[in-house]
């Protein structure tokens, strides 16, 4: 705590305007995403469409092997960044621990701005709480996969479902539903680790930073709303119900 107080104390205002752009700009635009996805297509939207096709699908499946499958190929992704992020916690806890050692180097940098150990101990606190946040929606979203599992486990045998179809679509529906939710999660942690580049950026100077802040965006706006896979993703096939009949 003493450490914070003092560093709030020594933090130029360029330093706290820098900080408060990317605070701002990283939540505001998590709102702004969520919000622009109901009113027009967006990389989530059309794979939850695709999610709810795909457990629309898995109850007429006798076997669901393959739906098994595809369900743990997409729980290793964020078993993966949750591992990797442990690595980088321990090596910024690590940096946090020999910050004389560590301004020492930043200073060496070319353009790097020149700052005292305490508020390079405060550039690495930001670093960390953001990897730290990172890890947590990476893990949770590793157990919602683990629920879309069980949904998947407990779905009734398919002769069940094909006497009520309205069951059907509801059973499948609440199965995307946590399908999306943990895909949802997992996209909030990629969030976290694009903009942690941008973090990054403040050692060498608050206007980096600010730049750096604003690119992320741009790019994470522009694979959400406005990307090529999107626009195939986003095309709209028959109905899954005006399938030939076998």
């Amino acid at each position: 705590m003493e450490l914070i107080l003092r560093a709030l104390r020594v933090l130029p205002a360029a330093d706290w305007a820098a900080l408060a752009v990317f605070m701002v700009g990283w939540v505001g635009y998590v709102q702004a995403a969520r919000r622009l996805g109901l009113q027009r297509r967006s990389m989530l939207g059309s794979t939850n469409r695709i999610r709810e096709a795909w457990m629309l699908e898995s109850t007429r499946r006798e076997v669901r092997i393959v739906d098994s499958t595809v369900l743990q190929n997409l729980s290793s992704a964020p078993s993966f960044f949750a591992s990797t992020t442990i690595f980088v916690i321990g090596g910024l806890a690590a940096a946090l621990g020999a910050s004389d050692k560590a301004s020492e180097l930043v200073q060496e940098l070319p353009f790097a701005a020149r700052t005292s150990a305490l508020v390079l101990d405060l550039k690495l606190l930001l670093l960390l709480g953001i990897y730290v946040h990172a890890f947590f929606r990476f893990t949770w979203a590793m157990r919602q996969y683990t629920f879309g599992a069980l949904m998947i486990g407990a779905a009734p045998d398919r002769d069940v479902f094909n006497t009520d179809e309205s069951a059907r679509r509801a059973y499948a529906h609440r199965a995307a539903r946590v399908m999306g939710l943990a895909a949802e999660t997992f996209n909030d942690g990629l969030r976290a680790v694009y903009l942690s580049f941008a973090a990054m950026l403040w050692f060498l100077s608050p206007l980096a930073m600010v730049a750096g802040t604003v690119g992320v965006i741009w790019v994470l706006y522009r694979r959400e709303f406005h990307s090529d896979i999107l626009a195939v993703l986003d095309e709209r096939g028959p109905p899954a119900d005006d399938r030939p009949s076998p």
